[in-house]
């Protein structure tokens, strides 16, 4: 059953048009809008979808002297914002072609849009619901409203529009952290989220790897730690391993974001992630971290201590500082302070937390933890804020009921902290993590899931089990973006993270939105793929579903159904064709496709010998022992990670030496985790031996990896370090990825 109430009236009424609101230019009367009765419109196919569309027939032709007029000042922001995209004057008497009005009988965030003879009228019950009226007047209109660059008259459907949301809260987590991204790209992506009806943007702003929000008590936190690599003091990470590379927002800069987000109806809340996550900080004032001395001898003397002690009155007296100018900044009631991923294995060697728990009759390090997050509580209440946390913050005992917890692991954390009675955000990593890959050969992480839009939009909470009782604490749904791996992903552009966000933020904007459970996949593909054309005027890299692939009879097809063109490289040749008809060949394999569309892209499809990989054979060694739990057989089977026992300085090598020599059209070899250049050798390069004697250099790793094209088959690879320790205490170790020949 399609959710989309559509009720089309049939009115008989005059063809001749309507001329309504006449303005006058010495004696030339000119139309605002003209009615036209009778002309056959579409369906409108908005995203979310409304919760009522009653046709009424006919168009509103809107002239370019059509003007926006507001009944009340609160309402001259969204006036404004209207005008900007329309290219239409505001109006200096209450009359125009598009009025705007705030209705009290309504919710804040609920809204009606009527086109009728009387013109265009939105009225929401807030300011919240007038802006949601606009962005959906923006979907019946030519997709160029998104490039302020609307070619009059326009038409747009007569209609009423009756709509409102399902939850109160449809938030973004943005990670600014891992990668930094200017004032100008934050903002440009709060335009994003506000044309699709989310209303909150939660920043996070500080980690192990950064500091990037000002602090004028601290300056050093900010100047310092907003910036690693080169000569920085904080280590780098993910790539750009030469260069002093990153940034950070003034208290100007984020006055600004603040209140570009206001205009859009968005409430940006800020994260400082404590008492773990804290490696950034750590490294500027050492003085925070347990009291006990480190072996530091496996990172080349680097201390890679990560959590603020819990037993340092002094650590609550910075804290104090440091959250009384963030309370002051933001004008959110909610701070998130974090409280995730602690290692509380420091607090465990750590004699004077181990006193303070023996003193407080403390059981566990979980109950130390609710110790320190109480003190963030009491600092936050001091300045007139309340807390919000991540779900691991409410594993030692109970916080105060006014927290807000952001339950990320999994489903069954979300429902324990509704169960608890917490006004819970849901955010599951499986259903919500846009980091996450989109399918098993593409970009992102893999430890949530692996899921494109088609999950996201399957998600509802009766579906992943919240009894009655437990939905009435969902405060509403967060998506969420990490940002590790943009950084080695070209983060001067946008395109990494519209590929991994979009159209899954669509999805996740119809569930946030529409207040139903039942769901009609192939129904919401087709009214997405209809979406497709505001996401190019809007500039977003979105992500396209692949092309289909099929070989039969000696001719090799490939099609999308999204109006997407097609083109195809041959391997070994890295020539871009366009696909305009089937291909005959006898090496079907070699071929493989991607839709393109704008900025748009594809992952690519091919049959599936072409992503085939084999596993010969072939042992690990090296000038590093390797770690006894993950020991290089570990990778020698394939599919796992091995490690070595410390870092890797200048001259210490890996080496894969094959049982008998392997021919293939490519291999990639690499250091790191899978997905993500950490724990590698950040500088080094590959030689390969075809005789398992004479070895030479092929090229360098980027971001720890390099992918050989063989001459003829290999015995044996090495790679060799060239730089002194990875900021960690180990080097991962990946089995290499093999093609073999087609």
């Amino acid at each position: 059953m399609n959710r989309l109430k559509i009720v089309i009236a049939t009115i008989a009424l005059s063809a001749v048009a309507t001329l309504c609101t006449v303005l006058s230019f010495g004696c030339n009367p000119v139309a605002e809008f003209e009615i036209h009765d009778g002309v056959a419109v579409d369906v409108p196919s908005l995203v979310p979808a409304a919760q009522s569309v009653e046709l009424l027939g006919g168009v509103c032709r809107l002239s370019s002297t059509a003007r926006v007029a507001v009944e009340q000042e609160l309402l001259e922001p969204i006036a404004h914002y209207l005008s900007e995209h329309l290219s239409l004057a505001l109006s200096d008497d209450n009359s125009g072609a598009i009025a705007l009005a705030v209705d009290e009988q309504l919710g804040d965030e609920e809204y009606r849009l009527a086109i009728d003879h009387g013109g265009i009228t939105i009225t929401g019950g807030g300011y919240g619901g007038v802006f949601y009226g606009v962005t959906t007047l923006l979907q019946l209109m030519p997709q160029q409203v998104y490039t302020h660059s609307v070619t009059y008259p326009v038409d747009v459907p007569m209609c009423v529009i009756s709509d409102r949301p399902r939850y109160s809260y449809r938030g973004f987590m943005l990670d600014v952290c891992r990668t930094w991204m200017s004032k100008e790209s934050v903002m440009e992506y709060i335009d994003l989220l506000a044309y699709h009806k989310i209303n909150t943007l939660r920043l996070h702003l500080t980690d192990d790897e950064a500091w990037r929000i000002e602090i004028e008590s601290h300056p050093e936190l900010a100047a310092e730690g907003g910036f690693r690599g080169g000569d920085a003091k904080i280590w780098p990470r993910y790539g750009k391993w030469d260069e002093r590379w990153g940034g950070y927002y003034t208290k100007g800069d984020m006055r600004e974001i603040i209140e570009y987000a206001r205009v859009r109806n968005m409430e940006v809340i800020p994260e400082i992630d404590l008492p773990g996550h804290s490696l950034c900080i750590a490294t500027l004032h050492p003085e925070i971290l347990c009291d006990y001395e480190k072996d530091r001898s496996r990172a080349f003397g680097y201390d890679t201590r990560s959590a603020f002690c819990a037993s340092r009155p002094e650590n609550y007296l910075l804290l104090d500082d440091i959250l009384r100018e963030v309370c002051e900044l933001f004008p959110s009631q909610y701070i998130h302070v974090g409280g995730d991923e602690v290692d509380m294995s420091q607090w465990q060697q750590c004699p004077r937390c181990q006193a303070l728990m023996q003193e407080r009759g403390m059981q566990n390090t979980s109950e130390l933890q609710q110790y320190f997050m109480s003190h963030l509580v009491d600092i936050l209440a001091k300045y007139n804020k309340l807390p919000a946390v991540w779900n691991e913050a409410i594993e030692g005992g109970r916080l105060s009921y006014q927290t807000r917890v952001y339950g990320w692991e999994g489903v069954a954390e979300c429902r324990n902290s509704a169960n608890e009675g917490y006004s819970t955000v849901v955010m599951p990593g499986q259903y919500f993590y846009f980091d996450m890959k989109q399918s098993p050969r593409e970009p992102g992480h893999d430890w949530a899931a692996i899921f494109d839009w088609s999950k996201v939009y399957m998600f509802s909470p009766s579906a992943v089990g919240f009894s009655p009782a437990e939905q009435r604490s969902i405060l509403g749904l967060e998506a969420s973006f990490f940002s590790e791996l943009y950084a080695s992903h070209a983060p001067e552009r946008s395109d990494y993270l519209h590929y991994q966000t979009f159209p899954r933020m669509v999805a996740f904007a119809e569930v946030a939105w529409v207040d139903s459970d039942e769901r009609d996949s192939e129904a919401f593909y087709r009214r997405m793929v209809m979406h497709y054309d505001r996401l190019d005027a809007m500039g977003v890299a979105y992500r396209l579903m692949p092309p289909v692939v099929r070989y039969e009879d000696g001719m090799l097809y490939a099609y999308s159904d999204d109006g997407s063109d097609i083109y195809y490289i041959i391997d070994g040749e890295n020539v871009e064709i366009r696909y305009d008809k089937p291909i005959r060949t006898s090496t079907p394999a070699r071929y493989s496709f991607v839709s393109c569309r704008g900025r748009a892209i594809s992952p690519s499809a091919a049959l599936s010998a072409h992503f085939k990989t084999i596993t010969p054979t072939f042992d690990i060694t090296s000038s590093i022992d390797d770690s006894e739990r993950f020991s290089f057989d570990k990778a020698e089977g394939y599919g796992r990670l091995a490690r070595t026992t410390r870092a890797a300085g200048v001259g210490d090598w890996v080496m894969f030496t094959f049982e008998s020599p392997v021919m293939c059209r490519r291999m990639v070899v690499a250091t790191g985790n899978f997905q993500l250049p950490r724990y590698i050798f950040e500088s080094g390069y590959v030689e390969v031996s075809y005789d398992g004697t004479t070895f030479e250099t092929v090229g360098e790793l980027e971001c720890g990896k390099y992918t050989i094209y063989p001459k003829s088959p290999i015995r044996a690879v090495r790679m060799v370090c060239t730089s002194q320790g990875n900021g960690a205490e180990w080097v991962s170790i990946q089995p290499p990825t093999i093609y073999p020949l087609l």
